[in-house]
């Protein structure tokens, strides 16, 4: 086997996956009627067209500006912002179980990474995402210069383009290249040479949003695992319609991930499971 195939990837969703919706947090922050922006203004965008992402991003900068409730918001004041988002628990010490759980097999690593529909720079802003994450993605808006109020959809990420960054990371395409040529996720990478194999990859998620991305790991050989709240009702409802009957997720928690709890405990045994396989194949 070759040394591409040694490398896992731990693959998370940001929002209600790691922390609680980062956009309804900085939207009440400022006053901003969350129910109303969510349930009357994205939808009536969506009916008319608009890519759910899109729309959400286009109310964003509608309520960017003078006078408007986000006021002269810019990329700084969301890392600010992001850098105050709680996370959910138990993720600082699953990362280092993690970490130490590869080092029991020679030439093997694990790497984690964001793969987010929310806003790129919220998810930088928190120092503990910034400093153990290889590859953050997910939506950016810009102004008129570095520290300008923003005013553009600088990129916005879909639920499909969502897999696009399943690729970069399957191709070991750092993120610092393919933001400077996006092309390069479509050059072509003999399978024996692809940095992490989709097998290598263990993909959580929580919403409609990560579907495409569930599919893809799961039918490749990686392992998908569903997050959801289980104290809201219609979350629940969700969870077993959309990801459990499908078979799109081997199963749904709570997002805790302490060793005692189940996601934190699911996710530490595919870990050692898959460093296991790799030992094995190269015997």
């Amino acid at each position: 086997m070759n040394g591409f195939a040694s490398t896992l990837a731990l693959i998370f969703d940001f929002d209600d996956t790691l922390a609680p919706d980062s956009t309804t947090a900085l939207l009440r922050k400022h006053g901003v009627d969350t129910r109303e922006f969510w349930t009357k203004d994205a939808k009536a965008l969506i009916a008319k067209g608009y890519d759910p992402a899109m729309a959400y991003l286009k109310l964003m900068l509608d309520n960017i500006g003078p006078g408007r409730p986000l006021g002269n918001l810019t990329n700084a004041d969301l890392r600010a912002f992001g850098s105050g988002l709680p996370l959910y628990p138990g993720l600082t010490g699953l990362l280092d179980d993690l970490r130490t759980s590869v080092k029991k097999v020679k030439n093997i690593e694990i790497e984690f990474f964001v793969v987010s529909g929310g806003l790129r720079e919220i998810i930088q802003g928190n120092a503990f995402i910034r400093r153990n994450f290889s590859g953050i993605y997910g939506c950016e808006l810009a102004g008129d210069g570095e520290n300008g109020a923003l005013k553009y959809v600088k990129r916005c990420v879909t639920f499909t383009e969502k897999t696009r960054f399943l690729f970069e990371i399957n191709k070991g395409l750092p993120q610092s290249r393919t933001r400077r040529n996006p092309y390069l996720v479509n050059r072509d990478v003999p399978q024996a040479r692809r940095r992490v194999p989709f097998k290598n990859m263990i993909y959580v998620g929580d919403g409609l949003t990560d579907i495409p991305c569930f599919s893809l790991v799961k039918q490749s050989g990686g392992t998908t695992f569903g997050v959801f709240n289980p104290g809201e009702e219609g979350k629940a409802k969700r969870a077993l319609v959309e990801f459990l009957k499908p078979a799109r997720v081997i199963s749904m928690h709570a997002p805790k991930y302490g060793r005692q709890d189940e996601l934190g405990a699911l996710i530490r045994a595919a870990v050692a499971t898959q460093c296991s396989k790799i030992k094995l194949e190269r015997q």
